[in-house]
C-alpha cells in the first residue's frame, strides 16, 4: 500500500517542514513493513508538498503509527496534512526496463 500525504507549507516554513518530514520518514523507515519514501514539492506551487511512503500492507502502516517513537516524531507532521484520504491500495505496477 502507499500513503500519500499532502501539505500546504508557507514558503517561510519550508526549512522547518523539510526537517520535520525528514525526521518523520526516518522513524517510519525503522518500522517493519516499510519499503521506501519520497518527499516532493509541486513544480507549479512551491507551497504544496507531499510525503509518500510504501508499506507491505495496511496493517504494517497502522502498527507503525502506534509506535511511541512514531507518535512523538511523525504523527505531529502527519496531523498537519491536508484532510483527505491518504492510504491507497496498489492495484497495478510496472518496472522500468
Amino acid at each position: 500500500m502507499i500513503v500519500i500525504t499532502r501539505y500546504s507549507v508557507p514558503e517561510a516554513d519550508t526549512e522547518a517542514f523539510r526537517s520535520d518530514a525528514d525526521a518523520a520518514v526516518e522513524v517510519l523507515s525503522k518500522r517493519p513493513g516499510f519499503r521506501w519514501h519520497r518527499i516532493g514539492r509541486a513544480a507549479d506551487d512551491p507551497t504544496l508538498w507531499t510525503v509518500v511512503t510504501e508499506w507491505d500492507g495496511a496493517g504494517f502502516y497502522r502498527r507503525a503509527l502506534s509506535s511511541y517513537e512514531v507518535k512523538v516524531t511523525a504523527v505531529p507532521l502527519l496531523s498537519r496534512a491536508i484532510d483527505e484520504p491518504s492510504a491507497f491500495e496498489i492495484l497495478d505496477t510496472a518496472e522500468t526496463p
